[in-house]
């Protein structure tokens, strides 16, 4: 028997204060990288769209309740794909 939890449930035996904390990780993770690409922008626009994606995820940030897991889980998975698509963009 693995010590580690299967693929396809990663956080079943994971507290949900300890998903939070990763939510939260992935969030600041996210955000560090937007807000270098916004001041690393070639131009002004480009500065301006990654600076609105910073506020944006900050919204979201906000509104996930802390206790709700199936929506803290949803935003890992779909900010630590984000950051994996914006490192293999080369960017920054």
């Amino acid at each position: 028997m693995s010590i580690f939890p299967p693929p396809e449930d990663p956080y079943r035996d994971v507290p949900t204060a300890a998903v939070f904390d990763l939510f939260a990780e992935a969030a600041n993770r996210l955000t560090g990288r937007l807000v270098h690409l916004s001041n690393h922008a070639d131009t002004e626009v480009e500065r301006d769209h990654w600076w609105a994606l910073v506020m944006r995820l900050r919204n979201i940030r906000r509104s996930v309740p802390a206790h709700d897991r199936e929506q803290l889980i949803s935003y890992i998975k779909k900010w630590t794909k984000e950051l994996e698509e914006l490192g293999s963009a080369g960017r920054g």
